[in-house]
């Protein structure tokens, strides 16, 4: 067992430092199928020092909450992140019920980041918060629908608890499920383009015309803190990573993480947008499929 006062510095690193290499991978995999060069790996780390050393441009309009909310939003965002066990070698402390606070920690982050979208006074930015916040309804409900899955079947309200064995009958429902929303919280296409530079369309990149330097740099770093996050509760959720080694289990925790990686990478080059009527149904989907996913788990009882 690792010493707990190396654990928790080394579990921060894990998540602040590696984070930003999940978008360029994801770039990557997109230009590689459009028959692209594409930007480096490392892009985003370039992007972050760029703007750490710009200044900052606050609206006529704005209140402090423009500038307080991206740093609340990460700190929440990373908070949450540290409750997620990375494999048997970094479990993590945990404790009963810990999973409650890590949803609650993302919808925090969602609110203070629509907070401060609507604090420039843009109808964009709030159209675009709207968005956020009605889609994140169902996405929410997926999510919850997913973790009570994995406490019926483990009898366990613990993250390290619920997360150490495989989803059981229910894998390949919570695994399709996750990844639906994976796309959503991310703001992802079939849901929303990243690369997108229409605000009628956007969703969260509308929410952040207005940012500019250290502030756009939390926004970017928590995104992509978010985005490692829910790739590695999705793989351990269905794989039995409490299962192996330490080592392997952290191996196959990083190959697994890769891998859905790769997948938001091609479903971004090979799918469209979809229209915003359709966005609600998909995420319905997700949910039911999480749902049907807790009903195999309280079927089957706690393994």
């Amino acid at each position: 067992m690792m010493n707990p006062i190396l654990e928790m510095p080394l579990r921060l690193a894990v998540w602040l430092l590696l984070a930003p290499l999940l978008p360029g991978i994801v770039n990557k995999v997109k230009a590689w199928v459009a028959g692209r060069r594409g930007p480096p790996v490392l892009q985003l780390y370039f992007d972050l020092a760029k703007l750490w050393r710009k200044g900052v441009v606050v609206s006529t309009l704005a209140s402090p909450g423009f500038l307080l909310g991206p740093a609340v939003a990460w700190v929440a965002v990373v908070g949450a992140a540290l409750l997620m066990p990375l494999g048997p070698s970094l479990a993590g402390a945990g404790f009963r019920g810990d999973f409650l606070v890590l949803i609650y920690l993302l919808a925090l982050a969602r609110f203070c980041t629509a907070w401060a979208a609507m604090e420039t006074g843009s109808a964009f930015e709030g159209m675009g918060a709207a968005r956020e916040v009605s889609y994140a309804v169902l996405a929410e409900a997926a999510i919850i629908a997913a973790v009570l899955s994995l406490s019926v079947q483990t009898g366990n309200l613990s993250l390290s608890t619920m997360l150490a064995p495989a989803a059981g009958a229910g894998a390949a429902l919570l695994a399709a499920g996750l990844f639906v929303v994976l796309l959503a919280e991310n703001c992802r296409v079939p849901f929303d383009d990243p690369n997108t530079h229409l605000e009628l369309t956007m969703i969260h990149e509308v929410m952040v015309l207005d940012h500019s330097g250290p502030p756009l740099a939390a926004i970017l770093h928590g995104a992509s803190v978010k985005l490692l996050l829910f790739s590695v509760l999705l793989v351990q959720a269905v794989l039995p990573i409490g299962q192996f080694a330490p080592w392997a289990g952290a191996g196959v925790l990083a190959a697994g993480v890769l891998g859905v990686t790769i997948g938001v990478g091609l479903v971004e080059s090979l799918l469209a947008r979809l229209a915003f009527r359709r966005v609600p149904l998909l995420l319905t989907t997700a949910f039911l499929l999480c749902l049907f996913a807790l009903l195999a788990a309280w079927k089957g009882g706690p393994s």
